[in-house]
């Protein structure tokens, strides 16, 4: 297998995604939607303008306008766009394959391989849902129920992952990549410590 796509999600300054580049990711997020983590337009200005080649950005929305993904792609032209919400297939499938669906794993997994099917070239991002947050819970989900989707799709696993859990994950799922937020943070502050043991472990386990 090779090694594990990690994104670092919830970057909110410059120093975030510099920590992120020194951690070896292979992307970073961030959130332009409601979050704890949103991020302010003047800090992804200066993020565009300071970003080398060698990472991904990823806009994550949820629910946008198109105008507001424009905006984003005006500032990052190489950018992943992670849909976190209720986005219809038609407004997905105009991003090809530089779209991440997100799925929440809130049914049976028969039911969310019906839900798969509907975003055919879009990468799939499965996170847990609590309290009717669109992403950011913290929780895990039975991994195990992934691995038959993540065989025959690009599958990426986010929710309550942690340097501590994520060989786990991919010794469970066999999933292209992983995705984390508060498990790379102390305090509410990204910890790089904790963001590259996340990405070393990840890799490892690949």
């Amino acid at each position: 297998m090779a090694d594990v796509w990690t994104k670092l999600c919830g970057c909110t300054s410059w120093p975030d995604v510099a920590l992120a580049i020194e951690a070896g990711a292979d992307a970073f997020g961030m959130i332009f939607a409601p979050s704890p983590r949103r991020i302010e337009w003047s800090a992804a200005v200066e993020i565009a303008r300071r970003l080398p080649a060698g990472i991904l950005p990823v806009g994550v929305f949820v629910d946008p306008s198109r105008e507001e993904v424009d905006a984003v792609l005006a500032h990052f032209p190489r950018a992943l766009l992670q849909f976190s919400g209720a986005e219809a297939p038609a407004f997905v499938a105009p991003y090809g394959e530089r779209a991440i669906k997100a799925l929440h794993v809130d049914a049976p997994w028969d039911e969310l391989e019906r839900r798969a099917t509907r975003f055919p070239r879009a990468t799939l991002l499965l996170d847990s849902r609590r309290n009717g947050l669109a992403g950011g819970t913290g929780t895990t989900f039975p991994w195990d129920g992934a691995a038959p989707l993540a065989a025959h799709r690009r599958v990426v696993v986010a929710g309550g992952l942690t340097a501590e859990n994520v060989a786990a994950c991919v010794a469970s799922t066999r999933a292209y990549g992983v995705d984390v937020r508060s498990g790379i943070e102390t305090a509410g502050r990204k910890d790089p410590a904790k963001m590259r043991a996340f990405v070393r472990t990840a890799k490892e386990a690949g």
